[in-house]
């Protein structure tokens, strides 16, 4: 092989790194070290806005030395506030469902635009063979009989004895006629 074709098979193997690997390692953790500097202040400068934001909306309250009227006027501002804050809550959550559910017909729109159609997983369902004939011959005449694989159970009525005289019964089986009777019915 000459000098050129090395170079190509050279030039077309993996790249290899600049930095040893201890020195990748020490680049990745200081990398590491930053971001999390970083990611707590963010954290530290959001809580501050909170308690900003917060205070600023509802500031602390005084209630020493109010009267029972003034109570009850300061509770009726706060309920108005409330209400005030809650109409504004179920709004923002309505233009929410209604952005969301629009990026989601949008971003099916999009699949549709390119082809690629997300599958739904299809659940197995254990079909008998009739069944299965039925789906190949696509006979749409023939209904199916539901009631023709039910079982069916008949109610016999109980037979009720009926109560007689136990005297009757005793004089009838009584001697050879009763005996003879009682022969006769085993037969």
């Amino acid at each position: 092989m000459s000098e050129g074709q090395r170079k190509s098979k050279k030039s077309r193997s993996k790249p290899t790194s600049n930095y040893s690997a201890t020195r990748r390692l020490m680049l990745k953790t200081k990398l590491l070290r930053k971001a999390e500097s970083l990611l707590d202040k963010e954290q530290d400068q959001k809580r501050i806005e909170r308690e900003n934001v917060l205070n600023e909306r509802a500031p602390p309250l005084k209630l020493s030395g109010l009267s029972v009227q003034e109570l009850q006027e300061l509770c009726k501002d706060l309920h108005h506030k409330i209400d005030i804050v809650d109409e504004a809550r179920y709004d923002l959550l309505l233009k929410v469902g209604r952005n969301d559910s629009e990026i989601q017909s949008l971003h099916q729109k999009i699949y549709e635009l390119k082809g690629k159609m997300k599958r739904p997983k299809l659940k197995r369902v254990k079909k008998s063979a009739d069944d299965m004939l039925g789906a190949l011959t696509d006979n749409k005449l023939m209904k199916a009989d539901f009631k023709a694989n039910l079982k069916t159970v008949k109610k016999e009525e109980e037979k009720k004895e009926e109560v007689t005289d136990w005297r009757k019964n005793v004089e009838a089986m009584s001697g050879m006629e009763g005996r003879k009777k009682i022969f006769n019915a085993g037969q």
